[in-house]
């Protein structure tokens, strides 16, 4: 059986891999398990060394590995290679400095007669599933910190974008990883639930859906094993009187629409202060219309298709609800069918009956709402199913740290939407998800606590 990865560039096959089954993937797991009992024995400081060079080897290929992400998902190639160089080198390069000192033991005060730490133990072997949108991104932020903590590695990436786990494979092979340490598996949804209810897997990180989500735990649920689930979001932002407007726009353009809107942390729903919504409303329109939608291998391309024609009619069929429940739209509206080139769109008029503003859109749209003050602000922003991030756009950070800690939410950004910083905890509430990654807490959640309780005088 095959899996075909058909390209929203021009609709061609652009990849074709035999999907692994039987045999295949019980050698897979067989050889994960026994390369981790070497590999977990290996110093920190060897471990973070190998995955420095895996990242600099994908960085130093960042521009042909763009391009042939830019032919699997969409985005336009003058923002592909950028995933490699900045996001995923930043987040490797921050966890391998942060890993020793992390992984460390825990030391418990003297008590005479005893000697009493804990030990961060790996799971063993860990499967990453990764999903089409950020491939790089989502998935260094597990499969380096597993590696760090002493797991194995199993990558099943999403069938768009199979290529990413082949050229980690190939990275981790030039930069010494021992074999059998990392290695990917193409499978359907079936195999990869059965891989999840194996005995020799010790932990899921999972980044995709809210029914992908439920799945995972499904596939689980006879076990008593570690998942975490980064989901989907439905990201509010919040623009107060006082933002400065130029600034504002611009960072909330580029929040909604990057990637053509295909980010579980894209800013989906914006909010405004009403003496200034006009205004903000204004520069928002003329800002978006200078996105230039077209072929994503062309370099004054800013805005791609989205990863598939169906994607983008779901995302037209949104926009046309909020139409017909009242909504205005701003920019003309693409009723086109069949196709993955999706228009911008800004819709004004909308409230919370509209699916638009409360479901995930995961594209090229967005709805603007105006606010009478900070409370009807925060009742909107929490009237949500979700909870990954949250913006507010302001000059008093007082009055943003006050708001934020009323707000459901993973993270919350002030002056800024859109961003992982690899030192902070990377994790959702709600429908978003749970668990964490990046930060000292998402390398520690690659680890179980085991304590050492040892009597000396006996």
């Amino acid at each position: 059986m095959k899996q075909r990865t058909i390209s929203p560039v021009d609709g061609s096959v652009y990849v074709e891999r035999r999907l692994a089954a039987g045999q295949a993937i019980e050698d897979c797991l067989e050889r994960a398990v026994a390369a981790q009992r070497s590999w977990r024995r290996v110093p920190v400081a060897e471990r973070a060394a190998v995955c420095r060079r895996m990242a600099d080897w994908c960085v130093a290929r960042a521009d042909p590995l763009g391009e042939e992400l830019s032919w699997q998902m969409g985005r336009p190639v003058s923002q592909s290679p950028g995933e490699l160089r900045r996001g995923f080198h930043e987040r490797a390069q921050y966890m391998c400095g942060i890993a020793e000192e992390a992984l460390a033991d825990i030391r418990i005060p003297k008590k005479a007669g005893f000697e009493r730490f804990i030990r961060r133990e790996p799971h063993g072997v860990v499967l990453v599933l990764a999903p089409w949108n950020y491939p790089w991104l989502t998935s260094v932020n597990a499969v380096v910190p597993a590696l760090l903590a002493g797991n194995g590695v199993i990558l099943k990436m999403a069938q768009q974008t199979p290529l990413v786990a082949e050229r980690y494979a190939e990275a981790f092979q030039a930069a010494g990883l021992p074999e059998g340490v990392f290695q990917f598996l193409h499978v359907d949804h079936e195999a990869a639930a059965r891989i999840i209810g194996d005995a020799r897997v010790g932990y899921v990180a999972f980044t995709g859906s809210v029914g992908g989500g439920h799945a995972v735990q499904r596939a689980a649920a006879g076990r008593f094993i570690g998942a975490g689930l980064e989901l989907g979001g439905k990201d509010p932002a919040y623009v107060r009187a006082d933002a400065p407007l130029a600034p504002t726009v611009e960072n909330l353009v580029d929040g909604v629409y990057f990637n053509s809107g295909q980010s579980c942390c894209a800013v989906e729903r914006i909010y405004v202060d009403r003496d200034i919504f006009r205004s903000f409303v204004e520069a928002f329109v003329e800002n978006t219309k200078n996105l230039k939608l077209g072929n994503p291998l062309e370099r004054e391309t800013t805005l791609g298709p989205l990863v598939r024609a169906e994607a983008a009619d779901a995302v037209r069929a949104q926009i046309q609800d909020a139409i017909d429940k009242g909504a205005k739209p701003l920019l003309p509206v693409d009723a086109r069918k069949g196709t993955p080139y999706l228009q911008p769109q800004v819709l004004v008029d909308v409230h919370h009956g509209m699916s638009v503003m409360a479901e995930e859109t995961f594209g090229p749209a967005v709805g603007i709402q105006p606010v009478r003050d900070d409370d009807e602000a925060i009742r909107l922003m929490n009237d949500s199913r979700y909870g990954l991030t949250a913006s507010i756009w302001t000059a008093d950070p007082d009055a943003a740290i006050a708001i934020g800690e009323r707000v459901d939410t993973g993270t919350w950004f002030m002056n800024r939407c859109d961003y992982l910083d690899p030192a902070l905890a990377w994790t959702g509430v709600k429908d978003s998800g749970r668990g964490c990654t990046l930060s000292r807490l998402g390398l520690e959640s690659f680890t179980r606590p085991k304590s050492f309780h040892l009597r000396l005088n006996f």
